[in-house]
């Protein structure tokens, strides 16, 4: 069945404008995009920097890719096509959740380098950040722990990232991650650095 596209809708601004509801958090809402191979360590790196965030006293969410499998993109699985649509509906839903003020963390595999642009080019200058979680494929492997890798090299699973399908290393990515020499706090205190000196986040005073 072909879908429908609706033809009669109309945009609504509301009374609250987004710099307002930026004022009352205190911060400017601004999209996070973790990119790198499975078990890369992107979920983790998200989850340390809402954790350290929230501690401060900001309101950040963390977008994963598999928790958003479960609801919004069930119906999706890993074909080339599907993946693109998963990002699509993800720069959606995070486009939302800027304009909400979030500082928002999206944890996707995203391995095609043209869905990430296709993100980045529904967002504002400044709204969307690439950070690539660069992990050795060896790394990844070994961290595994669902052993998705194993089971992709014997062809169990089909269509897996960084064994039976390519992944596209971000080009000019605003943050690049070395998890084999990084701890997960000292990630996270990277990309709060990056905030604090994008002005989404006011630093700390001594």
């Amino acid at each position: 069945m072909t879908a429908i596209k609706a033809t009669n809708i109309v945009r609504h601004e509301g009374h609250v404008s987004r710099p307002q509801r930026e004022s009352l958090l205190g911060q400017q809402g601004v999209l996070l995009w973790l990119t790198g191979l499975p078990s890369s360590g992107k979920s983790t790196v998200a989850y340390t920097v809402e954790h350290a965030l929230a501690a401060r006293g900001h309101l950040a969410y963390v977008l994963d890719g598999d928790n958003i499998r479960f609801g919004l993109n069930k119906n999706l699985g890993f074909s080339a096509d599907d993946r693109a649509e998963n990002i699509r509906r993800i720069g959606e839903v995070g486009k939302l959740f800027v304009d909400g003020g979030f500082l928002t963390l999206a944890s996707f595999v995203s391995p095609y380098r043209a869905d990430r642009d296709g993100v980045r080019a529904l967002m504002a200058e400044g709204d969307f950040v690439e950070i690539f979680v660069n992990t050795p494929i060896e790394l990844c492997e070994e961290r595994d722990p669902k052993g998705l890798y194993k089971k992709a090299r014997v062809g169990e699973i089909p269509n897996f990232t960084g064994v039976s399908d390519p992944y596209e290393e971000p080009e000019k990515p605003e943050l690049i991650i070395e998890t084999d020499t990084a701890t997960p706090p000292e990630a996270a205190a990277q990309v709060i650095d990056l905030l604090e000196k994008m002005g989404k986040i006011q630093p700390i005073q001594a």
